[in-house]
């Protein structure tokens, strides 16, 4: 759960360090509605760019972030619609779009609402600790970027075969970067060089790790959730119906969102995806993949298993053919000539490798319940191109020019021709097992206790506790404000 026992004497000196340098922490209610913060903060924002390392940026970890690099202000949920031309099914898809958040990613939500709860209780010395955030890439780049904007010291921990991208990004960001050995989906070793560095640091250190920190679910609880209402309230007609939510389950924040959808909705369904490749919900397996941004060969700790209804594997195969498709001129060219709006194919770059996963999954559970016009599915697009321009030079590089055969082939193959295999729609026996796989990394590796891990399935308060702690986080953030403020 979310500790926010107060330790007065070093949220104290937290404070006196954001005194000195101007730092102002936004309350999730803010982040929910941005467009209440007080003028002089909307006018200053006017001359900051998104990715500025100001600590004005804060009151923009939001999804309402008006679409440009510099000086926007803030305005509805951004999202994309993708049309039955591309998607080959008659379902109406949404994805919100994770490109408009510093640092082009939206786990710096995740990364504020684990840092901050810490730093205003006291519980985290900014004077004297560093901030420890592993990560399979967007979550140790949000927490290096968070940690600087905060004024604390960072440590970025990523699988060294991650993007070239990210690590020039932090070594510029964190205060250190250490690459562990193998792929996305090598999370154990992230794990392991934690327990290193407790060791050789011990109290020096507090280690923010997404897959086991209550933050990261319940800021996709809380604003994702709230976005996803809020954009659903735009498009849906009178007569539409929601049919679900689609997320790979990665670090298991984002998919919190489908919770909160489930309040709304009572019929939706919740759907987890993974990579093929590693297929641990589906099949209780294991391997390596390339679907970047979604870690595997465990189940985190923080999700919540007993409200996913379906788990769906996408190749990763497809992923990579589909980011050639939507970003080579000859697979834009193939969409034009098929009906896709020219509007649309210039915005297919706010779809990065994971995203393009998660639209997969969202097709497929669209041809898995035989959606129509009048039916709903949202996902998420969390990051973008921008974060993988090495990784379509490289398939350039090794699988040659892009053409014409192969942009219509992709189309039909990977897109309109995505199938009903490897997918899962899950009794509460299957939910069961694997909620019980958590046993192996949480309780006999990472040290958690078995009570909590029965109450995670039995207890119905569980979840909603950990939502309810938003009020007393919002409380302590403005107390913490006004202390800083003097």
């Amino acid at each position: 759960m979310i500790d926010l026992t107060v330790h007065d004497e070093t949220r104290r000196r937290n404070a006196q360090r954001a005194r000195e340098r101007g730092i102002v922490i936004p309350t999730f209610e803010q982040m929910i509605h941005p467009e209440r913060l007080p003028g002089d903060v909307l006018r200053r924002l006017a001359q900051v760019g998104l990715w500025d390392v100001d600590p004005l940026n804060l009151f923009r970890v939001t999804w309402h972030n008006a679409p440009q690099a510099t000086g926007g202000g803030f305005g509805g949920v951004n999202f994309m619609e993708f049309p039955p031309e591309i998607t080959g099914v008659r379902a109406r898809i949404f994805g919100l779009v994770g490109k408009w958040f510093p640092t082009g990613a939206h786990k710096v939500g995740a990364a504020i609402a684990c840092l901050a709860p810490r730093l205003v209780t006291g519980q985290f010395d900014a004077s004297r600790q560093r901030a420890v955030w592993p990560s399979t890439g967007n979550y140790c780049r949000g927490g290096a970027y968070i940690s600087s904007l905060l004024g604390c010291e960072s440590i970025a921990i990523l699988p060294e075969e991650m993007s070239r991208e990210r690590f020039e990004w932090l070594s510029r960001i964190a205060g250190e970067v250490i690459a562990t050995p193998g792929c996305e989906s090598n999370v154990k070793e992230i794990y392991d060089k934690c327990w290193e560095l407790r060791g050789k640091r011990g109290d020096d250190i507090m280690i923010f790790n997404q897959f086991d920190e209550f933050g990261n679910y319940l800021w996709h609880h809380e604003i994702t959730g709230r976005a996803s209402e809020d954009l659903l309230d735009q498009v849906m007609g009178s007569r539409d119906r929601f049919a679900g939510f689609v997320s790979s389950t990665g670090s298991a924040g984002t998919i919190a969102c489908g919770d909160y959808l489930k309040r709304l909705f009572p019929a939706c369904k919740v759907v987890a995806g993974e990579a093929l490749q590693c297929p641990t919900l589906l099949e209780n397996g294991f391997g390596g993949h390339r679907i970047e941004g979604i870690g595997d060969k465990h189940v985190p700790w923080i999700h919540n298993v007993r409200n996913t209804d379906m788990i769906v594997a996408i190749d990763d195969e497809a992923t990579m053919r589909i980011l050639r498709l939507f970003n080579e001129p000859a697979g834009r060219e193939h969409l034009r000539g098929v009906g896709v709006d020219a509007g649309l194919i210039e915005q297919l770059d706010l779809l990065g490798i994971s995203s393009i996963g998660n639209l997969l999954g969202a097709i497929k559970m669209a041809k898995w319940c035989e959606l129509d016009e009048r039916d709903v599915v949202l996902t998420v697009f969390t990051d973008s191109l921008e974060l993988y321009t090495s990784r379509l030079a490289e398939l350039r590089a090794s699988c040659g020019d892009y053409t014409a055969t192969d942009a219509a082939v992709d189309h039909g193959r990977w897109l309109l021709g995505e199938s009903t295999a490897n997918l899962l729609e899950l009794t509460h026996a299957d939910r069961r097992r694997v909620h019980n796989l958590k046993y192996y990394t949480w309780i006999e590796q990472q040290g958690r206790e078995l009570d909590e891990l029965n109450a995670q399935w039995h207890d119905r308060d569980y979840w909603d506790q950990i939502a309810a702690s938003r009020a007393g986080i919002d409380r302590l953030i403005t107390e913490f404000n006004e202390m800083v403020a003097g």
